[in-house]
């Protein structure tokens, strides 16, 4: 049985699917490993190390065609589907719902294809959440770039000068990338506020420091998975006064908001933009769906009247090489949840509900 792996655009994707450690332990369960030439060199991992753990290096045609297998970040582009055999299994992060016609066209070659973004938000699923732990990264990363780009120290100084005060900093959204940005901005000596739409989040927030903005008449909108649920158009006027009372005094905004499929949700209007303090940041992390704030553009930074918006289509090309370690460890668990050792075989059992979500059908 043989996982193979090539390269990614290294412009767009910096990140790779497999490491020399996680290698090392597919190669421990009865795999062989084929990667690209050069496959890590751009974030530091020499293919010597590789070959070290056991993995073989070849040509991008042979490992498409060998591979049984094929671990990924992104969709192979069309050129790359030719040296598709039948009978192969491709793992990675597809957008499925987004990316259907060039998925179909994979399948027609009577492969079987699983999207990881699709993964069920059940218990034995948290080892193989790629948008968990990539999430944690991005969050953090928005915060450690912001803080940078702003012009002021973070935590409140006592010196015999005088007293600066502490930064003061709002995340919008309270997912996984929101609760850890509200970590790293306390961990670094900000004020820190959070707002979201799900009731649930608020003993989440304040569990981590944070103090948690309410919006009047609040309910948990929440789906069964735990994703944010659309609000209707009178909790969004409730949640816009009282986000524009509290813009005015806040210097930095983290945004995380996003709806699974969906659009992200313009949560932060121009008025607002308009009326915060010059020298104010916002980082936008739902630039790649559209962003939560007016005049967000995707890898650009904009300035409207001194205020500073910052958005990147990918974050994670930042922290590669963190990203890569937890992104190859939730391919490997997904791959051994797959995997029938006792007969060297992938087995696509549908009554798995990790298996049957993930599969794109």
């Amino acid at each position: 049985m043989i996982i193979g792996s090539i390269s990614e655009n290294k412009e767009l994707e910096k990140r790779i699917s497999v490491t020399p450690d996680l290698a090392k332990k597919y190669i421990s369960n009865g795999f062989e490993v084929l990667i690209e030439k050069d496959f890590g060199s751009h974030i530091g991992i020499s293919d010597d190390k590789f070959i070290k753990e056991g993995c073989k290096v070849d040509k991008k045609e042979n490992i498409l065609n060998q591979s049984d297998v094929i671990l990924q970040l992104d969709l192979p582009d069309e050129q790359n589907l030719k040296f598709f055999k039948e009978n192969k299994i491709l793992i990675g992060n597809f957008n499925s719902n987004q990316n259907l016609e060039k998925i179909n066209k994979f399948k027609s070659t009577k492969n079987s294809i699983f999207s990881l973004e699709l993964l069920p938000r059940i218990t034995r699923a948290q080892s193989m959440d790629i948008l968990s732990s990539q999430a944690n990264l991005a969050g953090y990363k928005a915060v450690v770039d912001s803080f940078a780009e702003f012009k002021k120290a973070i935590p409140m100084m006592m010196t015999a000068a005088g007293t600066i005060s502490a930064a003061k900093v709002l995340v919008v959204g309270a997912g996984v990338a929101g609760l850890q940005a509200i970590a790293t901005a306390k961990r670094m000596g900000a004020i820190v506020f959070a707002t979201d739409v799900r009731m649930a989040s608020k003993e989440q927030v304040e569990s981590l420091g944070g103090k948690f903005l309410v919006v009047e008449g609040s309910e948990n909108l929440e789906t069964e998975g735990g994703y944010a649920k659309e609000t209707s158009e009178e909790f969004k006027k409730k949640q816009e006064n009282l986000l524009a009372e509290n813009l005015k005094k806040i210097d930095i905004v983290i945004c995380t908001a996003l709806i699974p499929g969906k659009k992200a949700p313009l949560i932060i209007k121009e008025k607002m933009i308009d009326d915060m303090q010059p020298g104010s940041i916002i980082y936008d992390l739902a630039a790649s769906q559209g962003g939560n704030a007016a005049y967000t553009k995707m890898d650009e930074i904009v300035n409207k009247n001194g205020v500073t918006i910052l958005g990147e289509k990918n974050i994670l090309n930042k922290l590669p090489v963190s990203a890569s370690n937890l992104y190859a460890k939730n391919l490997f668990n997904f791959v051994l949840n797959l995997y029938d050792k006792k007969n060297n075989k992938i087995n696509i059992n549908l009554e798995d509900e990790i298996i049957n979500k993930t599969l794109v059908k």
